[in-house]
C-alpha cells in the first residue's frame, strides 16, 4: 500500500490545533498515513526475498520464554523501572482523563484544512468522553527496538506456540519462519522495530510476559489528566517529534523534551504504533466508563501516534488510524508494551 507524502502543514493550522484544548477535548484523524512516495512492505504479502538481519545489539538480558511478570510496585506517575528483558518502562498510575474529541472541535479541525484523507474520518473521534482507569500500569519507555525485538528471534519466537493466539499462528503458518521478520528500514539496532503485523507485536509482547496496550491506556500514557493535544502540551512543536518533513525514523528516544507526563518518549512520531483495541468508528457513543477494550471483533487494529514524515494533525494523542488489519505491516507502524 502506497502511503502518500504530505505537505509540510504547520503555522495556521498548527495554532488552531493547540486552541482546540481549551474546549477540552484533543482530535484524533484517522486516514492512510503519509510518508516518503516509495511502497510500503506489507508484511501481509508475504515475505520479502531479503531475509532480515538480526541487529548485532540485544538487551543485556533476555529470558528465552516468558518470565514471570514483575509485580504492579509502581508508586508515582513517570517512575522508572528496567524489566527482566532489559527494557525501561515508566509507571502510569490509575486515573480519569477526557478521551476524544467533541463535535465543535471536531468542526474546527476540519476548517483547519486537514489532508483529505484526514478529514473524512474526523468524526470517529466523537463524542469525546471521561475513561477511568482503574489499575495502573507499565508501559515501554520508548518503542520496541529492532535490537528489542531480534532477543525475542533469537529465542525462537517464530517457532513458539505458546506465544500466539490461534489466529496469529494460523497466519505464521503460511510464512516461511525463517524469513521474519521483513527487512524493514535498514533494521538499525536502535531504530523502532517496524514492517511488523499486528500479530507478530502480539506474540513479542507475550515473550515479554506483558501486552499491547489498550488504546485507552495508550492515550491516557500520552496525554494524561489535563487531556493534553500532544504529550508535551497543547501547541504542536516541529522540534519535539519526528514528524513533518521526516524521511526516515530515528533511533527511539531522540526527542526527550517531547515525552510524556510520565516520560513516555516518541508518542507523536517516528512510529505510528499498534493497540489491542479493534476499531469501530461508532465505539465511542456506547463505551464503557471505566477499562474499555474496544469492539470484541472487527477487521482493523487501532494505531496510535504520528509517524516520520506525517502531520500535526495525526501526531494528536487522540489519533485513531482507521485501515489496517491485523495481519498487515509497513515502514510506518512499531508498538510498545503494557505490562501488570
Amino acid at each position: 500500500m502506497n502511503r502518500p507524502r504530505l505537505p509540510r502543514i504547520v503555522g495556521a493550522a498548527a495554532i488552531l490545533i493547540a486552541s482546540l484544548v481549551a474546549g477540552g477535548c484533543a482530535g484524533a484523524a484517522t486516514s492512510s498515513p503519509s510518508g516518503p512516495a516509495v511502497p510500503s512492505t506489507a508484511a501481509s504479502s508475504g515475505p520479502s526475498s531479503a531475509p532480515s538481519t538480526a541487529p548485532s545489539v540485544a538487551p543485556s538480558s533476555a529470558p528465552s520464554a516468558a518470565a514471570t511478570p514483575v509485580p504492579s510496585d509502581g508508586q508515582t506517575a513517570g517512575q522508572v523501572r528496567t524489566d527482566a528483558w532489559g527494557i525501561e518502562q515508566v509507571w502510569v498510575p490509575a486515573g480519569t482523563f477526557k478521551m476524544g474529541t467533541d463535535a465543535a472541535a471536531i468542526t474546527q479541525l476540519k476548517a483547519a484544512g486537514p489532508p483529505d484523507w484526514v478529514e473524512p474520518a474526523l468524526d470517529a473521534e466523537a463524542p469525546a468522553h471521561e475513561v477511568t482507569l482503574t489499575s495502573g500500569y507499565w508501559i515501554d519507555k520508548t518503542e520496541v527496538t529492532n535490537a528489542a525485538f531480534a532477543a525475542f528471534v533469537d529465542a525462537g519466537g517464530y517457532t513458539n506456540q505458546a506465544l500466539w493466539s490461534d489466529e496469529g499462528w494460523a497466519w505464521l503458518e503460511g510464512k516461511d519462519a525463517t524469513r521474519l521478520p521483513l527487512h524493514c528500514q535498514g533494521d538499525v539496532p536502535e531504530h523502532p522495530r517496524m514492517c511488523l503485523t499486528w500479530y507478530e507485536a502480539q506474540a513479542y509482547a507475550a515473550w515479554r510476559a506483558g501486552r499491547l496496550p489498550t488504546e485507552a491506556e495508550w492515550e491516557y500514557a500520552a496525554r494524561g489528566a489535563v487531556s493534553a493535544v500532544y504529550p508535551w502540551g497543547d501547541a504542536f512543536d516541529i522540534d519535539l517529534a519526528n514528524v513533518i518533513n521526516s524521511t526516515g525514523p530515528k533511533p527511539v528516544g531522540s526527542y526527550p523534551a517531547g515525552k510524556s507526563w510520565v516520560g513516555a518518549l516518541d508518542m507523536a512520531g517516528n512510529a505510528m504504533e499498534w493497540v489491542a483495541d479493534w476499531l469501530d468508528a461508532g465505539y465511542y457513543a456506547t463505551s464503557p466508563a471505566q477499562d474499555p477494550t474496544g469492539p470484541a471483533s472487527g477487521t482493523v487494529k487501532v494505531e496510535k501516534g504520528g509517524w516520520w514524515g506525517s502531520n500535526e494533525f495525526v501526531a494528536r494523542s487522540a489519533y485513531r488510524h482507521y485501515e489496517d488489519p491485523p495481519t498487515y505491516g509497513d515502514h510506518h507502524i512499531g508498538f510498545r508494551i503494557a505490562s501488570q
